[in-house]
């Protein structure tokens, strides 16, 4: 039993290692667009349409429209109301946003990109700005988007919006949320054409409304729960660019005031993202096992001095790579001591999001199930 904890809390290191040495290092936060807060008095924005789907976001609506309202009289913003039952639609309506009443999903669609194909019916712009109802952009992040997208000939520009970190159990899972979630997408290899790793945030989205097109739009992948880096991926395979970056230019306001919203969020995609794959669940929960408890395990179980060097530098290494985005979020270095909390709860998240598919639950998100026999 001891060796095998040496033996876990070894690889542990060499995984935490290999991380530093990658070349395209994808524990920093290199890859981001700020704003300089200049806002659009020139009409330049007149050229992108702002689609918005939104099923009961009346507490958050209002708030991202008047992000969006701040960055130019110009844009044209589609709210598509799906099927809300309280009152976002008249919300929506109030701040002059034009307001489609959306359908019911066809079958093996998910809701919100049936949302947006609707409202894609409506865009004769150059640009669409796909935009979540809960995002709130700074002023001038639009422009720096666009500029962004014709000055490198990029056909999408995604940002990672900043969570929320308002209590506790923000502060403690929401940094680790944008953290492994550039693990699974290096952001560096995304951004890159010859990569084949594509990666976007369906937050805030950029996209040459003739590329959307030209890839099927959201038809061609209108299953897909992980749809933003589905999107991502047709429009690189199609030959175009594309670029994910941070920004605390757009930030999401919805708060989550413990630890099941965070939970459910995470379980609704996280074994889709292991692409249903036992092997790869297994393989995932003895990496994150090695990673975030053999080394602690190690110094506390083991006499050995060796046990000691190799739990110093696993948390040495630990500490470095978590580093940089706790700094980019303005948290204290302090937190990287919970990693090992934060990786068992994100694993826990996994493995429910794998016990719900094989119970014949896909994923359940907005009062509606999608069922596991639908092909991702």
């Amino acid at each position: 039993m001891m060796e095998l904890v040496l033996y876990l809390s070894l690889f542990g290191v060499v995984c935490w290692c290999s991380l530093i040495l990658l070349p395209w290092r994808p524990w920093s936060v290199r890859e981001k667009i700020e704003t300089q807060g200049i806002v659009d008095s020139h009409g330049t924005l007149g050229d992108i349409t702002v689609l918005i789907p939104a099923r009961n976001e009346g507490p958050y609506i209002r708030h991202t429209l008047n992000g969006v309202r701040a960055q130019s009289e110009n844009l044209r913003i589609i709210v598509i109301d799906d099927q809300s039952t309280d009152d976002t639609a008249e919300q929506a309506k109030r701040c002059g946003a034009l307001v489609l009443s959306g359908t019911a999903p066809p079958a093996g669609w998910s809701g919100k990109l049936w949302a947006l194909e609707q409202g894609l019916r409506e865009v004769s712009t150059p640009y669409t700005l796909l935009l979540d109802a809960d995002i709130e952009l700074a002023p001038g992040i639009v422009i720096e988007l666009q500029q962004k997208a014709r000055n490198e000939n990029l056909a999408l520009v995604s940002l990672m919006a900043e969570p929320p970190m308002e209590n506790f159990i923000e502060r403690l899972l929401m940094p680790a949320f944008i953290f492994f979630f550039r693990l699974l997408y290096p952001f560096g290899l995304a951004n890159k054409p010859v990569s084949r790793v594509a990666a976007a945030a369906g937050g805030c989205i950029l996209v040459e409304t003739q590329a959307l097109r030209s890839v099927g739009a959201f038809a061609n992948l209108h299953n897909a729960l992980i749809d933003d880096c589905t999107l991502a991926t047709h429009i690189k395979r199609s030959g175009l660019r594309t670029f994910i970056g941070l920004s605390r230019a757009a930030r999401s306001h919805r708060g989550y005031q413990d630890l099941k919203p965070i939970w459910e969020m995470v379980a609704r995609t996280a074994f889709t993202q292991l692409r249903y794959s036992f092997v790869l669940l297994v393989s995932c929960t003895l990496i994150m096992i090695s990673m975030f408890w053999a080394a602690p395990l190690a110094f506390l179980l083991l006499p050995a001095q060796e046990a000691y060097i190799v739990s110093t530098l696993a948390w040495m290494v630990m500490f470095i790579t978590y580093m940089p985005t706790l700094i980019y979020y303005q948290r204290s270095p302090l937190w990287s001591l919970a990693l090992p909390v934060i990786g068992t709860l994100y694993l826990g998240m996994t493995w429910t999001s794998a016990l719900r598919y094989w119970r014949g639950e896909r994923a359940c998100w907005k009062d509606r199930r999608y069922e596991s026999n639908t092909n991702n």
